[in-house]
């Protein structure tokens, strides 16, 4: 019998047995479970390590790549879901299939986000943060151009399709992000991939409540749509070609003119035109409306925004060059057409051999704007150039010229001569009342025309046109001589002039330079003779000879179609002592004068401003039949190339307008005692269509003209300055390819 010590004993040894036997059956469960014991294989664990984040700072727009480590602990293939969170919010979810094993895999997602910001990636329980910041806008080479926005006009809410051409010139693919703004408020996001050297439309879906005009931006590609009451369009009528002169119509039978814009319930409507329809300085007959119908009667059913161009063609006299016109406050106003001196084709005369030697031509052109009818529009001053007439034009730069100059002063310019390269306008002060008026004036007739130059009153002196002489070896040309009194006591001698110029009919231009061709065949050409002789004026010297101004004081021609007032300055031309203030002015064209009179008074200090638009935008107003061909520019943002004169042109064809605004937050403070005039200066070439001569040029955008350039067409010898910037300004913006 054991005693009560040897129990207790006893009973303590079995406890500890008990708690080691239930350790070893516990611990062979557990190594069983984990296959230790039986064999049996660890099920599929998975952890997640190493999250990385490439890179941590990047632009709107591009690719951010994210990465995880996936491990697989256990002994077999399994598969899990890797979700992916930004910003707390589920991205994306990709499912992988991973071996057992500890095999490691990594996982890697792209993300993409179009706003900046500061952004938080998280997988399982890693995160990692990035930031995106607005990208500059070199940081693509892809270009936006040819704006469009479809429909034009629409009703309220109603939505507009917006588009561009995206294309990337460059050697390597590039992106991107294009923020669409709708009165400059964001209203979508896209991001756009382009392999290099390819194109692509993008387009945008838009709307507006309010009716009115709504500005578009696709970047810094700007447009326009408009919002107008529901069951009303815009209906615009107008002609081909400038001028002054309305072209009468009938709108379901109502009489009306041109140019005329109404907002008109939708319906049928009957347009009726004249033809032929004369505007003063020609005769110009119907050729067919801008839709292709070739009846002066058009039925038409109005179901959205119309514009309906009546063209016409010449049938005699003369007509061309860009128009200009200006908001009025309630509308544009027709000024001039400009660049009279840019035309390309001017001739310098023909040599023994038959061949046209080509000079001349001066893109400038200095237009007085009429400061009684120029209104300010949302702190603008508005301006269009509208190309109506079939023709290419080079439009180099355009600018405000502010002049104040003193209280009963006016103020004009010289104008430009075709034969002076550069900008020759210089602004001359004269004054307001009565000038004096020469004593007399006879043309080459010997008649007295001194009654047609008294007066403003569109009462001109009678002209003649070179193209009208006898033979080419005799030619009769259109002479003014002026008799200006006695100014011996005047300090200074300026005429102000107010003049056109008749060109005339084209055929008998073309026939004219035949003549002096057959003549060079003939043997009868021996030496360097002038086809058609540049405008002189010359001064009457004490001994009764002619002498011939300076050259950069020579008499201009003045523009066609609507007459200008423009300065000459006679300043320091006559001999001393003379008592005999006479002047010819002789002209090749037919150069018709309305007004002639002289000032003495001395120049006035003025102060002048040079304001450039602030904003330019090329758009076709209407769709052309016109043959020109070549790289034009494309629609859309042009002000860059319209800041100075540098041979990179905005080239449009007929039916394309610039839209120009000059900011009157540019204006200069008018200081006291001063008032204030405005000119509109402009360089800009152009280039007329080929004739049936084969005369001078193809119509096409190439050869480029250029400001230091012989003449047009130039020798062999010149070239377009195609180097890096302007080569760069070629990829760039004349992507618009006509074939």
């Amino acid at each position: 019998m054991l005693s009560r010590s040897a129990v207790s004993k006893l009973k303590v040894i079995l406890i500890i047995d008990l708690l080691i036997v239930g350790a070893a059956i516990g611990a062979y469960f557990y190594l069983q479970d984990q296959g230790v014991i039986t064999g049996a294989a660890k099920p599929a664990t998975f952890i997640f390590t190493d999250l990385v984040v490439n890179p941590l700072e990047a632009y709107i727009g591009q690719p951010i790549q994210v990465s995880v480590n996936v491990t697989n602990i256990g002994d077999v293939e399994g598969e899990t879901t890797i979700n992916l969170e930004v910003n707390g919010s589920l991205r994306e979810s990709l499912n992988v299939t991973i071996a057992g094993v500890k095999t490691s895999e990594i996982v890697e997602f792209t993300v993409i986000e179009l706003y900046p910001g500061t952004y938080n990636v998280s997988i399982a329980d890693l995160s990692e943060t990035f930031q995106l910041k607005v990208a500059p806008p070199e940081s693509s080479k892809i270009i936006l151009s040819n704006y469009r926005a479809d429909p034009y006009e629409a009703w309220p809410d109603e939505t507009v399709t917006v588009s561009a051409i995206a294309t990337n010139p460059s050697a390597e693919d590039d992106m991107l992000i294009v923020t669409v703004y709708v009165d400059d408020r964001i209203v979508e996001v896209k991001r756009i991939d382009l392999a290099a050297g390819a194109n692509m439309q993008v387009s945008f879906n838009v709307s507006a409540s309010a009716e009115g005009k709504h500005n578009v931006r696709l970047n810094s590609l700007s447009g326009t749509f408009t919002v107008v009451p529901k069951g009303y369009h815009t209906l615009t009528i107008v002609r081909s070609g400038s001028g002054s002169t309305s072209l009468p119509f009938t709108l379901n039978g109502e009489k009306h003119g041109t140019s005329y814009t109404a907002l008109l319930p939708e319906g049928q409507y009957t347009v009726t035109v004249p033809d032929p329809f004369d505007v003063r300085t020609g005769v110009l007959g119907f050729s067919g409306w801008s839709d292709g119908t070739k009846s002066p009667t058009i039925t038409f059913t109005l179901d959205k925004r119309t514009i309906l161009i009546a063209t016409y063609y010449l049938i005699s006299g003369y007509a061309s060059c860009p128009s200009l016109y200006i908001w009025n406050g309630t509308g544009y106003s027709y000024v001039t057409d400009v660049s009279n001196s840019g035309w390309l084709g001017y001739i310098s005369h023909i040599n023994s051999d038959g061949d046209i030697i080509f000079s001349g031509g001066n893109p400038y052109d200095y237009v007085k704007l009429d400061k009684n009818i120029l209104a300010a529009k949302d702190g603008y001053f508005d301006l269009v150039l509208s190309q109506q007439w079939d023709e290419l034009y080079y439009l180099d730069s355009a600018s405000l010229l502010v002049v104040d100059h003193p209280v009963g002063t006016d103020v004009y310019t010289s104008m430009t001569n075709y034969l002076n390269k550069g900008s020759t306008g210089q602004i001359y002060t004269t004054a307001t009342g009565p000038l004096l008026s020469p004593i007399s004036a006879t043309n080459e007739n010997n008649q007295n025309v001194l009654e047609a130059i008294l007066y403003q009153d569109g009462i001109y002196t009678p002209g003649i046109n070179g193209l009208a002489s006898p033979v080419w070896n005799n030619i009769t040309q259109n002479q003014l001589t002026l008799n200006l009194g006695d100014l011996t006591d005047a300090e200074n001698i300026k005429l102000v002039l107010t003049g056109m110029v008749d060109w005339g009919d084209f055929e008998t231009y073309y026939e004219w330079i035949t003549q002096f061709q057959e003549a060079a065949k003939a043997g009868l050409i021996t030496q360097e003779t002038q086809i058609m002789p540049p405008p002189t004026m010359e001064i009457l010297s004490a001994d009764g000879t002619w002498i011939a101004a300076p050259q950069d004081r020579q008499i201009p021609l003045p523009s066609d179609f609507n007459a200008r007032t423009f300065t000459v300055d006679l300043t320091g031309l006559f001999p001393k002592d003379t008592t005999n203030y006479i002047v010819r002015l002789t002209n090749f064209w037919n150069v018709t004068y309305d007004y002639i009179g002289i000032d003495t008074t001395p120049q006035q200090d003025l102060i002048l401003t040079t304001i450039k638009p602030s904003t330019a935008t090329l758009e076709q107003l209407w769709e052309t039949q016109s043959k020109s061909s070549g790289a034009f520019t494309r629609y859309g943002d042009v002000t860059e190339l319209l800041q100075e004169t540098d041979d990179m042109f905005v080239i449009g064809r007929q039916g394309d307008q610039v839209n120009l605004q000059f900011s009157l937050a540019d204006l200069p403070e008018l200081a006291e005692g001063m008032e204030r005039d405005y000119f509109f200066v402009v360089a800009c070439w152009f280039k007329d269509p080929p004739d049936a001569w084969g005369y001078g040029f193809t119509f096409t955008v190439d050869p480029l003209p250029f400001l230091n350039m012989t003449g047009f067409p130039y020798p062999n010898t010149e070239s377009y300055p195609y180097d890096t910037i302007h080569t760069q300004y070629l990829n760039t913006y004349n992507t618009r390819i006509i074939p």
